[in-house]
């Protein structure tokens, strides 16, 4: 049985190898999440199902209890010694409990560092509108927003709050005032704590997810009343984004959506995070800023068009994922296989990656 040692243990050999997330499930040894690789460290032996549950239950605060014992599963973020701190998710699975952890890097990497292109600058110098950072999980969308608002931080004196679920990266104040709002340990809901930053003084507002109609339509009045809001959906690409912001609203509601929606958005930005040739990860970006046309297409329902303007815009900073894509083969980063896996037209990148 593991024991407060042996966790501590854990938790050490995760952080000392590099791992981006540990899985412990019942009947396997911990597994470790490496680059791409899945190892197991089988000197800690085979977790019993009394293993996990008191993992999972050693961790948990009391709020985090009974949310598990409501819904079946939970997220929180756990600080670990201040060596590390994780993102937890405890699940139930064939009736036993199992955890996903994910590493959360203590130090708040710049742009730079992040390999981002020099066009994201642009969304730190903005002073009111709409940022949406997309794609599917654990395709860095926190850590690029993480680094966007530091950004900030360390440039400008503004008051930033955030609505996280659960808060991943801690901030320190620099020139900036951060407030960080967790969703059930300091708010009821996104929607809630939305309604609610309105009358704090903000400059600017970040949401960890956009994933109902409320807090949809308060970010993008936000945006449109003079804050600066950063935001993530799980879409793929820009024109995705656009259609799911606008599906959610009912039919006699979508005309005034789409105008607000053209009005308040400042750009999309696409992220999928692929292993590199030397190790590690990197991120491929689809990004569309929102020039008079992309907010003309966006007024007229005429989204199907704007991967075309994303195409022939690159001298306003914009770039489809396969251009993206290229750009990494011809610098010897990725790949040709990688960025083929990876793009979500594989057939139109072919022929531009040549032989």
């Amino acid at each position: 049985m593991l024991n407060a040692k042996q966790i501590k243990l854990l938790f050490e050999v995760a952080v000392e190898k590099g791992a981006s997330d540990i899985h412990l499930t019942e009947s396997r040894g911990p597994i470790l999440r490496i680059s791409a690789d899945l190892i197991e460290l089988k000197e800690f032996g085979k977790l019993s199902e009394e293993d996990t549950k008191l993992v999972a239950l050693g961790l948990m605060n009391e709020v985090n209890k009974s949310k598990f014992e409501k819904d079946k599963e939970v997220d929180f973020a756990y600080d670990f010694e201040q060596k590390a701190r994780f993102r937890v998710n405890v699940f139930w699975q064939r009736q036993k409990i199992a955890l996903a952890l994910r590493l959360i890097s203590p130090k708040i990497r710049t742009l730079e560092e992040l390999n981002l292109p020099p066009v994201f600058k642009r969304f730190t110098e903005a002073k009111q509108g709409l940022v949406l950072i997309t794609g599917a999980s654990s395709q860095g969308k926190s850590t690029t927003l993480a680094s966007l608002l530091d950004s900030i931080n360390h440039q400008r004196k503004e008051h930033i709050v955030t609505i996280e679920d659960p808060i991943e990266y801690i901030f320190e104040d620099d020139l900036s005032i951060i407030q960080q709002r967790e969703v059930h340990q300091d708010t009821l809901s996104f929607a809630n704590a939305l309604r609610s930053v309105l009358r704090e003084d903000p400059n600017v507002i970040m949401v960890g997810e956009m994933r109902d109609l409320e807090t949809i339509s308060t970010a993008i009045t936000a945006a449109e009343t003079g804050h600066l809001v950063f935001a993530t959906l799980h879409t793929n690409s820009a024109s995705q984004t656009i259609h799911r912001i606008i599906d959610v609203f009912p039919p006699h509601q979508q005309g005034q959506i789409k105008a607000q929606t053209a009005s308040a958005l400042l750009g999309v930005v696409s992220q999928r995070l692929l292993p590199t040739k030397g190790g590690g990860f990197m991120p491929a970006c689809e990004i569309m800023l929102a020039s008079p046309a992309v907010r003309n297409l966006i007024r007229e329902n005429r989204i199907h068009e704007i991967p075309a303007i994303v195409e022939t815009s690159s001298k306003e900073g914009m770039i489809s994922m396969n251009q993206y894509l290229v750009k990494l083969v011809k610098e010897g980063l990725v790949t040709k296989e990688t960025a083929l896996f990876y793009s979500l037209s594989p057939d139109d990148l072919l022929p531009r990656l040549g032989r």
